[in-house]
């Protein structure tokens, strides 16, 4: 079974939807800075640090449950 993608990786291949997610997507794939590797609360934390709106915050937090959906249904598989 393929190992599954890391939350960075899943976000950005959301980086064609005309939502909230795709929009975060885009904004994480042009920042050479993000912390991948920090887990959603480092994450939040890098977003809030660099004054990121609200919307910004609570669209991380809905992808990190998608993402959390993709990992079960590739640990199911």
């Amino acid at each position: 079974m393929p190992k599954p993608k890391s939350f960075t990786a899943w976000l950005k291949t959301h980086a064609n939807q005309q939502n909230a997610i795709g929009d975060l997507a885009r904004d994480v794939s042009a920042d050479p800075n993000w912390p991948s590797r920090k887990g959603l609360p480092g994450q939040r934390d890098y977003l809030e640090e660099r004054g990121a709106v609200d919307k910004a915050v609570a669209a991380l937090e809905r992808a990190w449950s998608q993402y959390e959906a993709y990992r079960a249904g590739q640990d199911s598989g």
